[in-house]
Order: C-alpha cells, then structure tokens, then sequence
C-alpha cells in the first residue's frame, strides 16, 4: 500500500469528523461515571464502533463496562485503548473524556482508510483505570492474548511522548484492640488507634532509607468512634511505589513489618488486606515511542521540555506494557493545569482539549499505518521489547 497516501487521507479523514469525535469527548464530560460505573459511557463507544462495522464483545473479562472490538482478519494486531472511568467528586479530571475519543477517532479512521486485510484492529474499552481495575483483569483473562502493539494517549498540560510510571501495591491495615472507658479503665483498654499511630510513624522513619523513586502514603480509614471510648478497631490504607516491580516487592515488605511491629508495640492483632491488582511500572519501548514522535514532526507538532522522570504516577497501563510493546504519549490541553483537578476537567472540553482529541486521533492513526506498513519496524520494536 502507498504509505504516504494512506497518511495524508487518515489526517484528511480526522479532521472531516473532527466535530463528531469531539462530541464524543463532551458527552463523556457531561455524564461522568466512575470505575467500573461507566454503563453509558462503554456503551456510547461500543455503539459507535458497532456501527462503523467492529465486532463488538461486550461485558468482557467479567467487567460489565469493558469491551473489545475488532476488525480485520490478518495482518499485525494493533490494540488502541479507550480509558472512560472519571473521579469522584471531579468528573473527567483526569480526562479519559479525551482518551476515549482519540481513541474511537483513530480507530474508524484507520478501518475506513486502510485496505480491508491489512491489519487487524482491536479497540479495548478498560474501565477502571482510577482504581487499577481494568487492564490488570483484561489481561488476566486473556483479552490482550492476541494483541501484538498497544497504543493510547493521555491529556496532560504538555506534549510529550515518553512518562515514567511507577509500580503500586495497595495494602490495608486494620488493628484490633480491646474497648473500654478511656477514663475510669483505660488500664484494660488495647487501643487500636495507637497501632495505626504507631505503623505510620515506623513509616515515616523509613523513609530515610527508601530510594529516591520509591513513594510510600497513606491515610486512616478508621479511628475510633468517640474520645472516651479506647478505640477497639481503627484501620489505615497504604499505597506502595516504586520504579521497579523488584524493588516494590522489598519495601512492601517493609512497610508491613511497620504495621507488624506496631501490633506488637501496642498489644493489637493485625489483619492485612491486600489487593492483588497490583500496577506494574511502564516498561518504555524507545522505538516505538520514536515513531509516535516522527508523526508529531510529521504534523507539524514540536514537543515540550519535560522530564519523563519527573512527577511520576502509576497506572494499569503499566501491566500491558510489560505484555507488549506500549506507547502512553501525552497530548497537551493547557499549559501549567495539574491532572486532578477541576481545571483540568474543564480543560478537556476547551479549545485546547478540543484540539487534543484530533491530535491524539490523527497521530495515533499514523503510528498505526507505519506500524502496520513496515514490516522491519515491527520488528526493531519487538526486539527492544524482548530486550
């Protein structure tokens, strides 16, 4: 196929449904809903790929939100993904408003330009991503089995291709004491609070020894329920990061001996949840990402001055790259507003977040025609990956 025809007809297609895509985007930003609340929102985007000839499998992996839709029968398998959970309290803060209509903009774009055998496309509805739910079970159910290259891209303040992501364990403590009156017997009292109290000091006195990437924070969950009352039971949530998945293994284990020598110190009986969700770091493929950046310049598009290591956080993308070459580029939709906030909620659906949609559209649209076109490329990918 003419590489550079297809490309020129794919950037001409985006911007032709442009408004249709963007709208896409505003609907998800008027009726926001949470992980694994998202009914409205997974079926607007299965709808719509339905009706522009996906075969769409919803409900998938046991989630009733996600859904995987596929077209083409050969060919490379390119897996583009739709993020579509909001924040509570803050609707798309973290603008999966824009992820979702990149996403579905890219897709049709690509079936209706493309020759019919020339790939297979796969677009994966993940809900759940705020709480790491969704592509931890995807994958653990084999809905990425058959996927060769994953694509997406996330708003941000700046256009960047490459960010770090840090590996996350989520662990919760519950100390059980032993109630009685805080003033007349508090000698036949265990305090469950001092527990907590204590595991969070221990944590704090770890963080001198902790490596630089590594992040520890929590919160009480539970405290007591009146002050003369010694608290029989008081819990605390605690997130674990790290930039490897080795070395969140040696400081989750630290911080549960925290909590377990503060059970000790205090005389409670610990109980510890943890969820086996846990989020993997981004394994960063540099060729791949390279592609992503050469349509960039091929758009015209000039990327901003940032660190990839800098202002880490964590997310499910993480697990399907370490699974298959991954890119999680950043398209900009407002210079110095922060992720998580009500700013950047409305900035999602601004001029700029408008325009975020059709670039991150058009440009994932054209990482997938060179992908799909050059068969050597493919390859020097992989092999970085198997690297």
């Amino acid at each position: 196929m003419d590489l550079e025809q297809i490309k020129q007809e794919l950037v001409a297609f985006v911007d032709a449904r442009r408004d249709d895509f963007i709208c896409v985007s505003e609907e998800l930003f008027h009726n926001p809903e949470t992980g694994l609340n998202e009914v409205r929102s997974a079926a607007l985007l299965a709808d719509r790929l339905e009706a522009e000839g996906f075969r769409v499998a919803r409900g998938v992996a046991g989630l009733p939100t996600a859904f995987r839709a596929d077209s083409g029968e050969k060919g490379p398998a390119v897996g583009i993904i739709a993020e579509m959970d909001a924040l509570p309290g803050l609707g798309h803060a973290c603008g999966h408003n824009v992820i979702a209509a990149a996403a579905l903009g890219a897709a049709i774009a690509l079936r209706r330009v493309l020759p019919a055998d020339a790939a297979r496309l796969v677009v994966l509805g993940t809900p759940a991503e705020e709480i790491g739910v969704g592509k931890v079970e995807m994958i653990r159910h084999g809905i990425f089995d058959d996927v060769e290259f994953a694509m997406m891209v996330h708003p941000s303040s700046r256009r960047y291709v490459i960010k770090h992501y840090l590996g996350l364990a989520k662990i919760r403590f519950v100390f059980l004491g032993k109630p009685a009156h805080a003033a007349a017997y508090p000698e036949e009292g265990i305090n469950a609070l001092d527990g907590v109290i204590q595991a969070f000091n221990a944590v704090n006195a770890l963080r001198q020894q902790l490596r630089q990437d590594v992040r520890v924070h929590g919160i009480i969950t539970e405290g007591g329920v009146a002050p003369n009352i010694i608290p029989e039971r008081a819990s605390a949530f605690f997130y674990v990061r790290a930039d490897d998945m080795a070395e969140l293994e040696r400081v989750r284990e630290r911080v549960i001996a925290c909590a377990r020598g503060a059970a000790t110190a205090t005389g409670c009986r610990l109980e510890i949840e943890e969820d086996p969700r846990v989020m993997a770091p981004l394994k960063v493929n540099h060729r791949f990402s390279d592609l992503y950046a050469e349509q960039l310049a091929y758009l015209g598009l000039e990327l901003s001055e940032s660190r990839p290591d800098r202002n880490k956080g964590s997310s499910d993308i993480g697990n399907v790259s370490q699974i298959m070459p991954t890119i999680h580029p950043h398209v900009p939709i407002g210079e110095g507003i922060n992720i998580h906030s009500d700013a950047f909620a409305r900035a999602t659906v601004s001029a700029q977040g408008k325009a975020a949609v059709v670039e991150g559209a058009t440009a994932l649209a054209l990482t997938a025609a060179e992908l799909i076109a050059r068969p050597e490329l493919r390859e020097e990918i992989l092999c970085e990956f198997r690297r």
